[in-house]
């Protein structure tokens, strides 16, 4: 029971986008210590801005 309430934990942070900032966080610390961690409200509104900004249609 313990194994299923864990990956159903570890399943629900990957839709909410807590596993995209847990993985950033860990990158950031291990190739780039120099540079400050952002919030986690700043992570997701980099995010969005990555995603959304420039995007291209035909309309």
């Amino acid at each position: 029971m313990k194994r299923l309430w864990t990956a159903m934990r570890e399943w629900l942070n990957f839709l909410n986008g807590d596993a995209a900032y847990e993985s950033f966080i860990a990158h950031q610390r291990q190739h780039h210590p120099e540079r400050p961690l952002p919030s986690r409200a700043a992570f997701y509104r980099m995010e969005t801005d990555r995603r959304w900004n420039g995007v291209r249609r035909c309309c």
